[in-house]
């Protein structure tokens, strides 16, 4: 058997981060663990790409046009559900289009877009009781751009 796994060293990556500003009170402190995340890979901070977009539903299209510049995309953002069904159709079209991006293009993607029930679950998963998805999903990015480099 042979076991391919790449390794969390990213000091010769390029990494974009797409993140959402809707919810910011949250998603900056994605950013922020994201940030550290690539950080402690070694990730050179001239070597990362942020992509502000509105919000979740923006993010594929943002991806799709940095896939041509780095090695992995870490997608950050914060759906919290409402009193509607908007929040059904923003995570699945967000989920959706970001596969469809790594899919079409080959470039690894990590999804570090929190959906959740409430503001206090997504501050939980940002730095709270529930780790850090942002700091998680940056690394994640680092050991697949790796992964992807020993396959071929």
């Amino acid at each position: 058997m042979r076991l391919i796994k790449g390794d969390p060293d990213g000091k010769d990556l390029k990494i974009g981060v797409v993140i959402s500003r809707f919810n910011t009170a949250i998603t900056d402190k994605l950013l922020e663990g994201a940030l550290q995340g690539l950080l402690d890979c070694g990730v050179h901070p001239d070597n990362v790409t942020v992509v502000s977009v509105p919000g979740a539903i923006e993010i594929p299209g943002a991806a799709k046009k940095l896939v041509s510049q780095v090695d992995a995309i870490v997608t950050l953002g914060a759906v919290v559900r409402g009193e509607t069904e908007h929040f059904t159709y923003v995570c699945k079209a967000a989920q959706e289009g970001m596969i469809q991006v790594a899919l079409d293009s080959g470039v690894p993607m990590t999804f570090g877009v929190l959906t959740t029930e409430n503001s206090e679950q997504a501050l939980a998963r940002c730095g709270g009781a529930k780790g850090h998805k942002g700091y998680e999903v940056a690394q994640d990015a680092v050991e697949l751009a790796n992964t992807y480099k020993m396959i071929g």
